[in-house]
């Protein structure tokens, strides 16, 4: 989990182990410019798979998506060499972060869209790919690393109706980096409060998975990117969900982390979360989260 920290410039500062805010501070950022912002599993890939498609107006992208769209706020690549990436991009760049706008610059010469999904949805999507990932990189990712747990193999996984209760209960605090869904509840909510403003654009993953021509139709249009109407259908095409797991080796992020990069595109269906829960388990969801967040944003959220 990500967590906030204190204010810097104005802006919050997150650090994990994963990544840090900062990295944005002193990053020349140019007109044009699209940011992707997105808790880890809500749709991330997906969305920066179609905006790169748009930009190329081809279904065979000219390099890896990670390469055309890097992570610029993580720190297992130095702050210098992602720079020096970037800058050399002459195309429309897609940059990626799982850090909400609270902690970006925001300029209004760039395009910022964030990406949400149900949080059970999402948590579910976590547990699969927490399995998926080489021990020496899960043991790199906890919070505070020591040398006994750096010998240790990986994690034993809790059943996985276990794993999703975290959302149901409130944990030790209702402080934002000390209760599961006050955390990651603010991300998306952030965006909300945020939707008006005309360089940011809320998206979510049951919209890309009910309507994946219409969504990308639409962003085309939001982002000034003409659509050639020929290659329409073979641009959408590209994006399903299928074709994008075809092509893991291409698509997947962060492939050396990765056991099987095809298992990072797990199922991605809306409501599998749900599925494990009882329905007694859910009233105590919904009662968890009506009380950190007004319900217009929670109604939305929950679809």
């Amino acid at each position: 989990m990500t967590l906030p920290g204190s204010p810097v410039n104005e802006r919050r500062r997150y650090r994990s182990p994963q990544q840090d805010s900062a990295r944005w501070d002193d990053f020349p950022l140019r007109e044009g410019d699209i940011v992707i912002s997105a808790p880890a599993k809500s749709g991330t890939t997906w969305v920066q798979m179609m905006c790169a498609l748009l930009i190329f107006q081809e279904p065979e992208l000219p390099q890896p998506l990670s390469t055309l769209s890097p992570w610029l706020d993580q720190l297992f690549v130095s702050q210098e060499e992602m720079y020096a990436k970037l800058a050399e991009q002459e195309h429309r760049r897609v940059i990626k972060t799982h850090v909400p706008l609270d902690g970006l610059p925001l300029d209004p010469r760039v395009s910022y869209i964030v990406v949400a999904r149900h949080p059970l949805d999402r948590a579910l999507s976590m547990y699969h790919q927490a399995g998926n990932i080489h021990a020496e990189w899960l043991r790199a990712f906890q919070t505070e690393p020591d040398e006994q747990s750096s010998q240790r193999s990986a994690p034993t996984l809790p059943p996985v109706r276990e794993w999703l209760l975290n959302w149901c209960t409130p944990g030790a605090s209702d402080e934002e980096n000390r209760d599961i869904a006050a955390a990651e509840l603010h991300h998306p909510l952030d965006a909300w409060n945020r939707r008006a403003e005309p360089n940011v654009r809320l998206m979510h993953y049951a919209d890309l998975a009910a309507d994946l021509e219409g969504q990308m139709a639409s962003l085309a249009e939001w982002l000034g990117i003409p659509l050639d109407e020929a290659k329409r259908r073979e641009l959408v095409k590209a994006a399903t969900f299928d074709e994008m797991k075809a092509r893991a080796d291409w698509v997947a992020p962060d492939k050396q982390v990765l056991v099987n990069p095809s298992d990072f595109f797990h199922g991605g269906r809306s409501g599998a979360g749900r599925d494990v829960l009882t329905e007694e388990d859910l009233e105590s969801y919904r009662k968890r989260v009506s009380a950190l967040a007004p319900q217009p944003f929670l109604d939305w959220l929950n679809r």
